[in-house]
C-alpha cells in the first residue's frame, strides 16, 4: 500500500520549506520505487483565512487517517491580538493533542562543514551527535491545578505518574539501542519529588536494557556539559520543561535552527516538523533554509515508514550538499554565495541522485 502522508505547509516560510521536503520525499520514493501519496491541507493562519478555524475538521480527519503528518510552521503576528483559542498556534496544539504523541525527538548533530557557524571551537564539537527525547504531554506544562491566586500570585503544578515516565523512557532506551547505547536521564532529584520519581522509574526501565548504559544527570550539570563537552552525550531523556530548554541549547551545536528536524511519536499518528518558526519576515522571499524540513522527512522515512536505507540516503545527501558549499542565508559566511530555498533543495536532490546511482553502480560491480 502507498505511504499516506499529509502535508500541512502552514504559515510564513512553512509552504516554501515543506515544498522542498515533499519534492525530496517524492524523489526518494521514485528512486526506490515506493508508492507514496501526498495530500495538502490548511492549518494555522492559512486555515483561519480559508475556514475561520486554525484546525478545520477536514484537516484533522485527514491527519488521523494518515500514516504520518509533515508540518511546515504555524504562526503570524497579525493574529497576536486574538484570544489564544483563535490564534494559529491553537490549531497546532489541538493537532498535537489529537495525534497523541508523547515523545518529542530532536536530534542535534555537528556538521563539520558548518563549524564556523557555531559558537564553539570545532575540536570541542567533534563527534557531537545528540538525540533529545522530551516527554511532551505531561509535567509542568499540563499539570493541574494552575492559575492565578491573585493579581500578584500565580501557580503551576509539576506532576508525573509512573506510566507517563515509563513510556517515554522506553522510547529513549529503544532509540539508544540503534545508536551508541547510552542514555543520560535529566532531573533535579536533589530538590524535586517528581524528579526522584522520574529517577526511580527510569532506573527500573533501564534494567530491561542491560546493553544500554544509563547515567542520571542533574539539569544544571547537563546544561554545562552541553556547552563544554557535548560529544559526551548520546541520548538525552528529559521531562517536558527540561527537554524544552535543553533542546534549544543543543541547537547551537548544529550552527542554525534552520537545519534542525523533529518528530513527535507514540500516539495515533506521528508528526514531523522542523524546529524553526514561521519567520514571517522572510516568507515568500526564497531565503528560508529547507534542511530542517528535509531532515524531518528523513526522520519520517526512518521512524514511520521503517525505510532506514532511504532515510540514511537523504541525510547523507544533506551532508554532501553542505560539504559542497551549499548555503542558504542563515548558513553563509561573509564571502560565501547564498542559495535560495529552491536552490538548496536542488543541491540536496543532486547529491541524492548521485549517491543513489553510485551505490547501485558499486553493487552492480
Amino acid at each position: 500500500m502507498a505511504l499516506n502522508i499529509v502535508l500541512l505547509p502552514g504559515d510564513g516560510i512553512g509552504p516554501e520549506v515543506t515544498s522542498e521536503a515533499a519534492r525530496l520525499l517524492t524523489r526518494v520514493a521514485e528512486l526506490y520505487r515506493h508508492p507514496i501519496r501526498l495530500s495538502t491541507h490548511p492549518v494555522g493562519g492559512e486555515a483561519i483565512e480559508r475556514t475561520g478555524q486554525p484546525l478545520p475538521a477536514s484537516t484533522l480527519d485527514a491527519c488521523l487517517a494518515a500514516d504520518a503528518v509533515l508540518l511546515g510552521a504555524v504562526g503570524h503576528p497579525q493574529y497576536e491580538n486574538r484570544q489564544p483559542s483563535e490564534r494559529p498556534e491553537a490549531g497546532l496544539l489541538a493537532l498535537r493533542r489529537a495525534l497523541g504523541g508523547f515523545a518529542n525527538l530532536r536530534p542535534a548533530i555537528f556538521h563539520p562543514a558548518l563549524a564556523d557557524r557555531t559558537p564553539f571551537r570545532a575540536e570541542r564539537l567533534q563527534g557531537a551527535d545528540i538525540l533529545i527525547v522530551r516527554e511532551l504531554l505531561g509535567g509542568l506544562y499540563f499539570g493541574e491545578p494552575r492559575g492565578y491566586r491573585s493579581s500578584d500570585v500565580a501557580f503551576n503544578t509539576l506532576i508525573y505518574s509512573r506510566p507517563e515516565v515509563e513510556r517515554v523512557a522506553r522510547v529513549a532506551f529503544d532509540m539508544a539501542r540503534g545508536r551508541r547505547r547510552r542514555v543520560a536521564s535529566i532531573d533535579k532529584a536533589n530538590v524535586l519529588e517528581t524528579s526522584r520519581l522520574w529517577r526511580t522509574v527510569v532506573t527500573d526501565v533501564g534494567r530491561d536494557y542491560p546493553d544500554v548504559t544509563l547515567e542520571h544527570v542533574y539539569i544544571d550539570t547537563c546544561a554545562m556539559r552541553l556547552a563544554t563537552s557535548p560529544a559526551s552525550f548520546d541520548v538525552i531523556l528529559a521531562d517536558n520543561l527540561f527537554g524544552d530548554i535543553l533542546s534549544d541549547q543543543a541547537a547551537s551545536i548544529a550552527g542554525s535552527l534552520g537545519v534542525l528536524p523533529s518528530a513527535t511519536i507514540g500516539g495515533r499518528v506521528d508528526l514531523y516538523e522542523p524546529v524553526h518558526g514561521s519567520a514571517p519576515d522572510i516568507a515568500g522571499k526564497g531565503l528560508a533554509n529547507p534542511i530542517g524540513a528535509v531532515a524531518s522527512a528523513a526522520m519520517l522515512l526512518r521512524l514511520t515508514a521503517r525505510l532506514t536505507r532511504e532515510a540514511d540516503l537523504l541525510e547523507h545527501a544533506i551532508e554532501v550538499a553542505l560539504v559542497s558549499g551549499a548555503r542558504t542565508r542563515d548558513l553563509a559566511g561573509p564571502a560565501e554565495p547564498i542559495l535560495s530555498t529552491r536552490e538548496m533543495g536542488d543541491a540536496i536532490e543532486h547529491a541524492l541522485v548521485d549517491l543513489h546511482d553510485h551505490h547501485h553502480a558499486y553493487h552492480a560491480v
